[in-house]
Parts: structure tokens; C-alpha cells; sequence
């Protein structure tokens, strides 16, 4: 699959989570869209995939306010919080994350470790230690309770789980990876392993594995296992 079917791909999935009949990519168009899930209730959401633009907002008044203060800018500043707060009367904002995509002919699995990954069920007690141990922010970040797939897991010797991974499914068909690692076990690459085994099972679905990340670390694993960055996503709230 090309780089412009994966965007494709990517475009068609968040202008339906936009939930706005008239929601399209442009430069950019905004949409009246309460019921968005592009952000939270009440929030103003940027999507961009390319050089193009999906935004709602949560009332008309605040789609004009938009549109009159974005409109002409280029893609990579529409996620850029520092513009947004500089433009709009901004009281707080979520992001930016990068969306990351894998064509089915690009993963790169890492090579063979000494642990090899087993799985568990979505809601198992260890993934939930797992979660506990790593903090409400980090497990908040991975998503690893929206897990509906089945979650690979690395352990230690006394079966702990050092790195957990599955994928929420979104969609369009569409595979949302959630990977976490255990902070005392990263730098190790379980990440990658983890991940891999669930990006390959969402491909074998037939599905698009999707990975949405702020952190360095995260991007890097992405971007270890092929995925392409091909968009951001901003969430704002207006006062």
C-alpha cells in the first residue's frame, strides 16, 4: 500500500470520528460538530494528515472565531499549541500527538530477544499491576485499558509484565496500538517487541495500525517498526 492510500486511509477514518456530515480535509475547513470526538465535549479538535486540515468545534460562534484566526495557515502550525494560544483566547490545551501510520509491507520486526512475548486477555490483573506501577500518566498516555485486542506481554523471571502492548479497534477499520513498558524495564527494547507482535496481528486483521504519540521515546519505537508520521492532532479549549 502507497504513502497516499495509508493517508487515505488515515482522512477517511477521522472525518468519520469528526461526526460531522460535511467534515472534509482542507485548508482549512471547520466544522459545527458537538459531537466530535476528534477532542473532548466542548473542545475545539485539529486533525491534520498531510498538507491538509480537518478541525470541529463545539458551536457555531466558536467555528467562526476559528476559522477567522486559523485560516491560511500551514499545516504544522494548526497543531503548534503556541500558535493557537497566541491567535485564540485558549484557557487550556491537550497535545500536540503525532499519527503515525504502517503500510502492510513496512513493518521491520526487531530481531529475536531472550524473552519471548505471551499473551493475556484485555483487563488481566498483571496488565493492571502493570499500569499501577507505571502512573496514572504514563498508563493514562498508552491507552492500555482500551485495549480490545489480545495483549502481548514480555515478563521477568518472576512473571511480572515488564511491557504489554494491544490495539483499541477504532473505525475504518482501523487498529489504535497501546504499548507500556514498565520504567525500571525501558531502554531494553520491549517496547518494540511487544508492539511488533501486535502490529502484526492487526495486519493479519487486515486492519491500519495507527500509533498517536507525544513522547520522544514512543516516536522512536514507531518509527523503529516502520511506521510513517503522517499527521498531528491538537485539542483546544476556549475560554
Amino acid at each position: 500500500m502507497s504513502i497516499d492510500a495509508t493517508a487515505g486511509r488515515a482522512r477517511a477514518l477521522w472525518q468519520e470520528l469528526a461526526a460531522a456530515p460535511d467534515a472534509a480535509f482542507g485548508t482549512p475547513g471547520v466544522c459545527v460538530a458537538p459531537d466530535s470526538t476528534l477532542a473532548p465535549p466542548s473542545w475545539v479538535g485539529v486533525v491534520t494528515i498531510g498538507e491538509a486540515a480537518l478541525i470541529t468545534a463545539p458551536t457555531a460562534p466558536a467555528a467562526d472565531s476559528v476559522r477567522t484566526a486559523l485560516t491560511g495557515l500551514p499545516a504544522d502550525r494548526l497543531t503548534d499549541p503556541a500558535t493557537a494560544t497566541a491567535l485564540l483566547p485558549v484557557s487550556d490545551t491537550l497535545g500536540p500527538a503525532v499519527l503515525a501510520y504502517l503500510a502492510p509491507d513496512a513493518l521491520r520486526p526487531p530481531g529475536p530477544t531472550g524473552t519471548p512475548a505471551e499473551c493475556l486477555t484485555p483487563g488481566d490483573a498483571a496488565l493492571r499491576a502493570l499500569s499501577e506501577e507505571a502512573g496514572e500518566a504514563d498508563a493514562g498516555e498508552s491507552g492500555l485499558e482500551e485495549i480490545t485486542s489480545p495483549v502481548f506481554v514480555v515478563r521477568d523471571a518472576g512473571a511480572r509484565v515488564l511491557a504489554a502492548a494491544g490495539y483499541a479497534h477504532w473505525p475504518r477499520d482501523t487498529a489504535h496500538l497501546c504499548v507500556l513498558t514498565a520504567p525500571d524495564a525501558r531502554g531494553r527494547g520491549l517496547a518494540r517487541q511487544v508492539a511488533s507482535e501486535a502490529t502484526t496481528h492487526a495486519l493479519a486483521a487486515g486492519l491500519l495500525p495507527q500509533w498517536r504519540a507525544r513522547p520522544a521515546a514512543s516516536r522512536r519505537v514507531a518509527a523503529a517498526l516502520g511506521y510513517r508520521e503522517l499527521g498531528a492532532q491538537l485539542s483546544v479549549r476556549l475560554r
